[in-house]
């Protein structure tokens, strides 16, 4: 049985089943560069002896074995340094890779640490300079801090935070053969339980999209062919280096919020639908809720995608059903001050009809959208107690799960199997209706030729994809009279772009929705308020920044930010939290469980532009500055009303105020510092990270070609047959989470592609 459950492990992708040796290792870092990066994780991560620990933790008399086995812990054990290095080089943009290959040459030679650190690398005995690793540990510790804070190096800056970010992530995150981490014990957190149980079912018999799933990544050539026939597609033979060449009615690009509803609504209208999806599929009996795994897996770029300035992490799924998938399962209607806006000032008149109305009603009904929560979860009581306290309005969010849902690793995948994503729901439909599912294949352009009858200029024909799978070497060439695009914000004006299309609003009007987290310190000593940050539902509560009346009598009814609860793993955590010293934050991390964390998020008037795949820029107007900093304001206050004994933010310089017996004075001067930081690029001593996990409008609709990149109907000003079907046809940023927005838009979307599919039909007789 032992036995069994090692192969199982070994061979699932969500789990990491199998310490790596030296030389598994693919990153290409010399040996001198990983010393280097060793000396710093363990500078960012010490061991540090019971003997210099001046904590009480909470408690009287000397600390647990499990707790002086953490502070103990140092960031240059376990393989993190070659585990960071690994991650650097998959995962992060070039540019970053080249900075940090040069920091870490340089400081593996005496004249390079001398020229980096300064006279800190000096010392009486010969050679008289030493290398960054040779440094002692209080030296390597002030430089860090310099680099950090003090310096105007902007290079410096932006490695010492991709390296302290991702050492931190990865030394809280990476698992051994047993599925654990070697801190989780002593910072309170813990795994589901049955974890083990469930890797004994048989995990992959009776999925829901096995009808119509073809998965690449388990086959070649051979096999390839002979699954695609036994789904009723028609592949044309091919010669040696051709492509594979597949015919159908409709290819999507994409199986998220929009192209699951497109695939649904189109299969059941009778066509043969095949849609292409770079991620693999899960199910709720694969999902491990492992966050190292399963963000590398289930995330755009693992997770870790970042504007070029550093200054905004973004989180977007890239899995069978794309963001429904890992979302925070909050469902919340356009509302309508937004659609008016779309409807008055971008002249869209679909989102004042009743057609939307009743697309977003039939979104709620499929999803099983309940607005209800049986129990709420020790971040949402936070926020909800605050609110209560101050008198500030606290909503109910809806949720497409069950008003018992209390799963708190949604964002990994619901191992319950109680959310419903597009990969349990629509695409279910669109199987059952002859659709086609390839996983691990990737959009590479679309098939454009002249148009001689039509009024567009071009016409699609179809797209040319990639497989991942390089054991599948030739590429598919998709022939389709409709193609749609479902990739998402991020990734459907790259693939528009690289097919030709040249429509000026391609890639740009992005906006982001940016967030920043707050935290606050509940001691296990607070009896209404019991549980930890991983338990119960991620968003059941939000609390809506209103302009006080007093302040403005004219305001917007738009909000100016909304708070919610925010669903961070022990890496994340660490990842984002300031670093003001190793021991500091190992304290910080030492109440993990008990450390809620807030987010103000903003309806951005600003926007950003897609320059490339992977490549951001974004910047923030002077009003989503102020938006951000009064929500900031206003969730610390919540969080010191809820009873947190210690509150803070994620600036760099460790910005916190202890909440016990302070008046009111005393916390408004506190509130009168926190401003939006600036990113890691800036001048300024404090900087800080935003985050997002929504991206809109790099496609948008729009009335003419001047306007938008797609015209009302969600086709390409550009070329026949070709339409845009996900959150990038947004006329702008929504305010909420944007899932039931997306959805709606898609069905409206989908519903006239079917109309003009019929009409063109006709005309060609």
């Amino acid at each position: 049985m032992e036995g069994e459950t090692e192969k199982i492990r070994q061979g699932h992708p969500l789990l990491r089943g199998k310490k790596r040796e030296k030389g598994e290792y693919s990153h290409g870092f010399s040996k001198a560069q990983i010393e280097s990066l060793s000396a710093i994780c363990a500078t960012i991560i010490p061991s540090v002896p019971p003997e210099d620990l001046h904590v009480s933790n909470g408690k009287e008399g000397p600390l647990s074995k499990v707790l002086e086995e953490f502070y103990m812990a140092s960031g240059s054990d376990f393989n993190v340094p070659d585990e960071v290095a690994e991650r650097l080089v998959k995962r992060c943009m070039k540019e970053a890779r080249i900075l940090v290959g040069v920091v870490l040459w340089l400081l593996a030679t005496r004249l390079g640490t001398f020229l980096l650190c300064g006279f800190l690398s000096i010392t009486w005995d010969f050679p008289f300079m030493h290398k960054f690793s040779e440094l002692p540990l209080e030296k390597r510790e002030i430089v860090l801090k310099r680099w950090s804070r003090e310096t105007k190096i902007t290079p410096l800056r932006m490695f010492f935070m991709l390296v302290k970010l991702l050492s931190q992530y990865i030394f809280y995150s990476l698992t051994d053969e047993k599925s654990q981490n070697r801190t989780w014990k002593a910072i309170g957190y813990s795994l589901p339980n049955n974890l083990e149980q469930d890797l004994m079912t048989e995990p992959r018999r009776n999925r829901p999209l096995d009808k119509g799933i073809v998965e690449t990544i388990h086959l070649d050539a051979s096999s390839l062919i002979e699954n695609l026939v036994q789904k009723n597609l028609n592949v044309t033979p091919s010669n040696k280096g051709d492509p594979y060449c597949i015919e159908c009615d409709v290819v999507i690009c994409g199986s998220g919020c929009g192209g699951g509803v497109a695939a649904a609504v189109l299969a059941k209208a009778g066509y043969k639908v095949v849609i292409l999806e770079k991620g693999n599929y899960f199910t709720n009996k694969d999902y491990t809720s492992l966050e190292g795994p399963s963000m590398n897996e289930l995330y755009e770029s693992g997770g870790i995608l970042s504007t070029l300035d550093g200054k905004m992490m973004i989180v977007a799924g890239s899995t069978v059903g794309g963001g429904s998938a890992v979302n925070w399962s909050a469902c919340i209607k356009t509302p309508n001050n937004v659609l008016q806006e779309w409807a008055q000032k971008s002249e869209l008149s679909l989102f004042m009809s009743k057609e939307y109305a009743t697309a977003m009603d039939e979104v709620f009904v499929r999803l099983g959208v309940t607005c209800k929560c049986e129990e709420e979860g020790f971040q949402n009581k936070v926020l909800r107690k605050g609110c209560e306290k101050l008198g500030l309005p606290v909503e109910n969010v809806g949720r497409n799960s069950s008003d018992r849902h209390f799963c708190g690793t949604c964002s990994y995948g619901c191992r319950t199997g109680e959310k419903r994503g597009t990969d349990t729901t629509w695409l279910v439909d669109a199987v059952n209706n002859g659709a086609v599912i390839l996983t691990g294949v990737k959009a590479e352009k679309f098939i454009l030729m002249d148009n001689i009858s039509g009024s567009k200029k071009m016409k699609c024909a179809g797209v040319i994809a990639n497989s991942i799978n390089p054991n599948i070497s030739k590429r598919f060439e998709i022939r389709a009279n409709v193609t749609i695009s479902s990739c998402g914000s991020l990734l459907t004006p790259p693939l528009m772009t690289a097919s030709g299309l040249t429509n000026p609003n391609i890639g740009r009007h992005l906006h982001l929705h940016p967030a920043i987290f707050t935290w606050g310190y509940f001691p296990d000593t607070n009896p209404d308020l019991k549980g930890k940050v991983f338990e119960g539902g991620i968003i059941t509560s939000i609390s809506k920044v209103e302009t006080p009346s007093s302040e403005n009598s004219n305001s917007s009814s738009t909000p100016r930010a909304i708070i919610e609860a925010a669903a961070l793993g022990p890496g994340s955590t660490a990842g984002l939290l300031p670093w003001v010293s190793g021991l500091d934050a190992k304290h910080r991390m030492s109440r993990y469980s008990r450390t809620a964390h807030l987010f103000a998020l903003t309806r951005d008037q600003g926007s950003g532009v897609i320059v490339g795949e992977g490549r951001i820029n974004y910047r923030l107007q002077s009003i989503d500055k102020e938006n951000l900093k009064y929500g900031l304001r206003q969730a610390l206050r919540i969080l010191v009303a809820a009873g947190a004994s210690e509150v803070g933010t994620h600036r760099s310089d460790g910005l916190r105020l202890k909440c016990r017996g302070i008046g009111e004075e005393e916390l408004q001067q506190f509130l009168d510092e926190i401003e939006v930081p600036s990113g890691p690029g800036s001048k300024s001593q404090v900087w800080g990270l935003m985050s997002t996990a929504h991206q809109i409008g790099s496609c948008r609709m729009g009335v003419t070609e001047e306007d938008g990149a797609v015209d009302p109907n969600g086709e390409s000003w550009e070329a026949e047959g070709l339409f845009v079907c996900d959150g990038s046809v947004l006329p702008s940023a929504v305010g909420v989470n944007p899932m039931i927005t997306i959805q709606s838009v898609a069905l409206c979307i989908s519903n006239r592609i079917v109309e003009l599919m019929k009409e063109r039909e006709v005309k060609r007789g």
